[in-house]
């Protein structure tokens, strides 16, 4: 049945503990995303201060992604995860307990939105790279599947609503309580986690210890060297470059503007318009998860995510509410589906010693722009019509599509790379399994392990 097989990652212990985990943890901070905005507002905040503490997260989580990528190839994952689910419990507890005692101030939250996005920019180049090691091949989509539809559900939904709740009845200080709460839990799951070797269950086999030693310097530089010289990984990561520039922007700035000026709604139909696009992307990353990677894995990413804005080209012209409410499920669907599947091909054909410090380079390219694409779209928009922003960025993202599709080959990557299954990629390592130091190969990098 295709919904087992959906299921099928929590047949694995470690995997039950760590997405129990990461579960309440996203749940934890959809809640603080509620509750520092009026914990704020309390302190007497306004649109300025609000500003520089959401900032100070970004700031974090940018500055440190990389540094997050490096550790996470070079000490064990387990303990880089539980790390951070401490620091960040330790941040929120001393931010509740301040705020109890009426002590917090803004300087507070923006110190802890700080540690939190350096948190975050080492909790998620570690979960990529141990869903190998904890699961076989042929669950990786499953279990990113998983993740993806979690997300929206918890972190855009549950959690705002929970915080809102405890916001409106008591006060912003239980809600940031609430927060502490969930990643005390969560931290407390994460502690049952095997300890030791991981079982050889994923492609990687052990858990990773500490490498052989070598500089920051030279780890970075390794993994900018292999995706430089892997084509439809680079190819993929400069499509996101300019997808995050030209969408992210219009969508995040100036949408709002298009709901209240062509259709007349307010901030309740924007929230609504986004819940839409959020359950889109849930929708298709649990569909996605229940059917097997496609043969075609790359050309049903790329063909996924370039459709998918096609409809954003006609915004400009909509009037109708349902209208754009169907355009923005569309692209929320085809980019959960085809993150699902990006997150999968990381996994599987990224070798597993540098897969942290890869996923945190697709990490910073989609954060790098996004800052400069909505610092942009609001001066753009008061000298070119909104309309034509969204049709530009409605069509260059397809057109850039099909370039990074004909430049990387992908069609042709993808007939000698199958991975419809466990079975070929095990096959696949058995015959090509090289060491490192041996000499670059043009095309994708042959799978191999220190």
């Amino acid at each position: 049945m295709r919904s087992l097989r959906a299921l099928r990652p929590f047949a694995h212990r470690e995997y039950r503990v760590l997405i129990a985990a990461l579960a309440i943890s996203i749940f934890g901070s959809g809640m603080w995303a509620v509750a520092m905005v009026y914990e704020v507002i309390h302190l007497g905040g306004g649109p300025l201060e609000l500003s520089l503490v959401a900032a100070a997260g970004s700031v974090g989580l940018v500055a440190f992604v990389l540094a997050g990528g490096i550790a996470a190839d070079r000490f064990p994952q387990r303990l880089l995860i539980i790390a951070v689910e401490a620091a960040n419990l330790a941040v929120i507890a001393a931010i509740s307990g301040l705020a109890m005692l009426g002590w917090l101030q803004l300087w507070h939250l923006a110190a802890g939105a700080f540690v939190l996005g350096v948190g975050a920019a080492f909790f998620f180049p570690a979960y990529s790279a141990i869903l190998p090691r904890i699961l076989p091949p042929e669950d990786l989509l499953a279990a990113n599947g998983m993740e993806g539809t979690m997300r929206p559900i918890l972190q855009q939904a549950a959690g705002p609503a929970v915080a809102g709740i405890l916001v409106a009845s008591l006060s912003p200080a239980h809600a940031v309580s609430g927060v502490a709460a969930c990643h005390l839990l969560a931290f407390c799951i994460l502690n049952l986690l095997r300890r030791g070797p991981l079982p050889a269950a994923g492609a990687a086999g052990a858990d990773a210890g500490p490498r052989g030693k070598t500089s920051v310097l030279h780890d970075l530089r390794e993994g900018v060297s292999y995706t430089a010289r892997t084509p439809w990984l680079l190819w993929t990561l400069l499509w996101a470059c300019i997808s995050v520039l030209f969408l992210i922007g219009p969508i995040e700035v100036l949408l709002p503007f298009v709901v209240r000026d062509q259709l007349g709604g307010d901030s309740r139909m924007f929230g609504f318009l986004l819940a839409v696009l959020g359950v889109g992307g849930a929708a298709a990353s649990l569909a996605t998860a229940s059917f097997p990677l496609p043969r075609r894995y790359l050309t049903v990413m790329m063909v996924s995510w370039g459709a998918g804005t096609l409809p954003l080209a006609a915004v400009g012209i909509m009037d109708s509410f349902w209208a754009l409410a169907a355009a923005l499920f569309i692209f929320g669907a085809t980019g959960g589906m085809g993150m699902v599947i990006w997150g999968t091909l990381l996994q599987r054909r990224v070798p597993p010693h540098l897969l942290g410090r890869v996923s945190s380079l697709d990490f910073f390219v989609s954060l790098a722009l996004m800052p400069v694409s909505m610092a942009l779209a609001g001066p753009v928009a008061e000298v070119v019509p909104v309309g034509l922003i969204f049709l530009v960025a409605g069509t260059v993202c397809p057109v850039m599509a099909a370039v990074a599709m004909v430049a990387a080959r992908m069609r042709s990557d993808e007939r000698a790379h199958p991975l419809a299954d466990g079975r070929e990629e095990a096959q696949a390592d058995t015959a090509e399994d090289t060491a490192t130091s041996g000499p670059a190969q043009p095309g994708p990098k042959q799978r191999g392990v220190t």
